[in-house]
């Protein structure tokens, strides 16, 4: 499927939701085009096409919604998932990254075994708004060794300028949206 199709099709199955979670926020519910089979297929096989590409040994998904798109698109391209979850959902020894939403802050974190020194690491996430929370992640990767492979966004929120932020996080690996609004 070409990209501007893909693009098309994805995004007619999200739905704006106003005022949630709070006042002024438009919030993206991906979920309808969750429940989409053909819809979902299509993008887990576009972020599996972009984990070969970009050759990432792993794929990172981002508590919450960012796991729904990383492990299929990790199982479909191969290659095995982990979890960057907030803090104080995993077991064991945790590296920790403080960091700024849209709407807030938070700190997430990943197991300090999840790679192996000089892994290629796709990061997958459902939204960029602001840019904080995939900083947090390359930053985390790095922590534990691994090099990022590059980020991979269903959405970019461009009014929110998050791209603009992440240039000293990202180093040399790119940044895709699939859909930009």
């Amino acid at each position: 499927m070409p990209d501007a199709a893909l693009a098309e099709l994805l995004l007619s199955r999200i739905r704006d939701v106003p005022d949630y979670p709070q006042p002024g926020v438009v919030f993206k519910d991906i979920a309808p085009l969750l429940a989409d089979a053909a819809a979902f297929a299509a993008l887990v096989e576009a972020l599996a096409a972009r984990v070969a590409a970009l050759g990432a040994v792993k794929v990172v998904g981002l508590e919450a919604r960012g796991f729904v798109l990383a492990a299929p698109a990790a199982h479909a391209a191969g290659v095995g998932f982990v979890p960057i979850r907030k803090a104080g959902k995993l077991p064991g020894p945790v590296h920790s990254r403080a960091y700024d939403l849209e709407y807030g802050s938070a700190v997430v974190e990943v197991q300090q075994d999840a790679f192996t020194p000089g892994e290629r690491v796709l990061v997958v996430d459902d939204v960029l708004a602001t840019g904080g929370t995939v900083s947090a992640a390359l930053d985390l990767l790095r922590q534990a060794g691994a090099e990022p492979a590059g980020v991979v966004v269903l959405m970019e929120l461009a009014f929110l300028a998050g791209r603009s932020r992440l240039a000293e996080h990202l180093g040399d690996a790119p940044l895709e949206a699939l859909i930009e609004v």
